[in-house]
């Protein structure tokens, strides 16, 4: 080299020096963070994916805290519920032994009253105190409020609703098939029973959904007594008679697990014949089918049977399963159960049942806010004046002076009640106990699922790969050491240009 104003050599290594301190510098860096991007400059789209992989990991980790905190509020709820069963069994067991009424001095039935009106006053107390932070759980603060409820229905239960919109969810029932009770209908030829002679005897086996009973009958009995003595019978046999002509078997329940069954043993020569209830006689009954021979034909073996129907509905676009007059559809946006009058269960149409505005324990058991991602659950007032049912009484009528009280009350009826609030209860506590652990424990094993394989990709864009990074590392000092040498060199090549000048 001849010229020293400019060494280009030593600019060469400069700069190459200088990429190799750059690579250095950023594979120390990557090794003690641990991260491979740590700037937008590393890696811009990876930053991107990896940013939003983070998003969601944040997003699943508080769904995963909202799933856990749901399961601790549930099993506060169900531990108040748990007792207030233990109670319930308890009023059960002194309703059952103060109906021993010859086996008990008053003083007995007065200490047995005593107990159940504390037991009342504890499940109250129970309702009111069981909460978290404050929240009441079983005072009715989580059940659903309605508006708008049909004439048409009886009453309803609504487990479950996702509201959206102003909060509020329409409840719409088509009727597609009516209910019936079962029945079938006897026809004399007249309006007493006529046999061979005075001596003889009119037998038969009447059969429902709750029992059976044996009836008989002498010549000469008018069908209106005949149905007086089997309607004194209805709570045992579900069976009911009327006459309009002949005589009317019907089930006192609508529904496909009503039955009315009829079976001769001696008829003593009284003709007529019996087929299903005809719409003339029961407006809700199928159409008549053909008559049977004529019963002085089948002596001894004579059975006649006609079963009910349920109620087929759609409620909200989807099938419902029934029971009698009560329908019910589960999905994931609606849970209900409704009983129709028995106007509502037999017309068919549309009705408007109800209409869902608010209520609910409410849970986000998903990484995004939104109503596919959110549950609700309804949990009732289990105060004693709301264990029960309309048709039986409620759980404070066993209280002192109620008509059901185990002193001087109607024993039969407060047992009922209290079979209704255990049911109650108890399908409050299994509803609550499939939402924990099929709805919250499997999302919470999910979610854990979603976490790891999401840490995993944001893992494998953003973390850094130790072994190679540290195969980089002695690279780079390597290099970084060559260059410096080159450098060195190259600043003292451009003296040899002194031998020149002797």
């Amino acid at each position: 080299m001849s010229r020293i104003n400019t060494n280009v050599n030593s600019l060469l290594a400069q700069r190459i020096l200088g990429q190799q301190n750059k690579s250095l510098n950023q594979s120390l860096e990557r090794l003690s963070t641990g991260f491979r991007i740590n700037r937008g400059a590393d890696d811009p789209a990876g930053l991107i994916a990896s940013e939003n992989l983070r998003s969601e990991k944040a997003s699943i980790t508080a769904a995963i805290g909202n799933a856990e905190r749901a399961d601790q509020v549930v099993n506060i709820a169900e531990g108040g519920l748990q007792e207030i069963n233990s109670l319930l069994l308890e009023v059960q067991g002194l309703v059952g032994s103060s109906a021993n009424k010859a086996g008990l001095s008053k003083e007995e039935k007065d200490a047995n009253q005593l107990q159940i009106d504390s037991i009342l006053q504890t499940i109250d107390r129970i309702a009111t105190a069981t909460s978290f932070q404050g929240t009441k759980l079983l005072n009715g603060t989580f059940d659903f409020t309605t508006s708008a409820q049909a004439t048409t229905v009886e009453g309803f239960q609504i487990n479950a609703a996702k509201l959206e919109g102003a909060d509020h969810r329409d409840v719409s029932v088509l009727v597609t098939q009516s209910a019936q009770h079962a029945g079938l209908y006897l026809s004399t030829g007249g309006t007493q029973l006529d046999l061979t002679d005075s001596d003889a005897r009119f037998q038969f086996e009447l059969t429902g959904e709750l029992g059976s009973r044996e009836f008989t009958f002498a010549s000469g009995t008018t069908l209106t007594e005949v149905a007086t003595q089997i309607n004194t019978f209805t709570s045992i046999t579900g069976v009911s008679a009327t006459v309009s002509g002949g005589i009317s078997f019907k089930s006192t329940e609508y529904g496909s697990s009503q039955f009315v069954s009829v079976k001769f043993s001696d008829t003593a020569g009284q003709t007529g014949d019996i087929t299903t209830l005809s719409a003339s006689n029961e407006n809700v009954a199928s159409s008549v089918v053909a008559n049977v021979t004529d019963i002085t034909t089948i002596n001894g073996i004579g059975i006649k049977r006609d079963d009910g129907q349920d109620v087929g509905a759609i409620i909200n676009g989807i099938s419902a399963t029934a029971d009698g007059r009560n329908v019910r559809v589960v999905s994931d946006f609606l849970d209900v159960s409704l009983d129709l009058t028995v106007a509502g269960s037999t017309t068919l149409g549309s009705i408007s049942a109800l209409t869902i505005t608010g209520g609910g324990a409410k849970f986000n058991l998903g990484p995004n806010v939104d109503i596919q991602n959110q549950v609700s659950i309804g949990i009732g007032n289990v105060a004693a004046r709301n264990l029960g049912s309309l048709t039986n009484g409620f759980l404070d009528d066993l209280g002192s002076s109620k008509v059901a009280n185990v002193v001087d009350g109607n024993l039969e009826t407060g047992q009922k009640i209290v079979n209704d609030a255990i049911t109650q209860v108890s399908s409050l506590r299994g509803r609550l106990g499939a939402f924990q652990k099929n709805i919250i424990g499997a999302t919470i094993r999910s979610l854990g699922v979603a976490f790891e394989n999401t840490s995993a990709a944001e893992s494998s864009i953003r973390d850094t790969d130790f072994a190679t990074e540290t195969a980089e590392l002695t690279r780079s000092q390597i290099l970084v050491n060559a260059a410096t040498n080159v450098l060195a060199i190259s600043n003292s090549q451009p003296q040899s240009v002194l031998s020149l000048l002797g």
